[in-house]
């Protein structure tokens, strides 16, 4: 599991999949995120806005992160 450090209250989840280098862009993100291939703290999410704040857990595939 892969841990991202935010300093901010929290990230949007289409700029973490490009933080993380899971999206190219934010419209490959978008695509991956409506496909319903993103699953936020264990339930699939297709908002492209959804706040994800430390202690979530994001996974796409076989890529887990945490939030810290």
């Amino acid at each position: 599991m892969n841990e991202v450090k935010i300093k901010e209250e929290y990230i949007k989840l289409d700029q973490l999949l490009k933080l993380t280098d899971i999206a190219v862009t934010g419209g490959h993100a978008k695509i991956i995120i409506q496909n319903e291939e993103v699953k936020v703290n264990g339930i699939i999410e297709v908002r492209r806005g959804k706040k994800i704040r430390r202690g979530d857990k994001v996974e796409v595939a076989e890529k887990k992160i945490i939030i810290i």
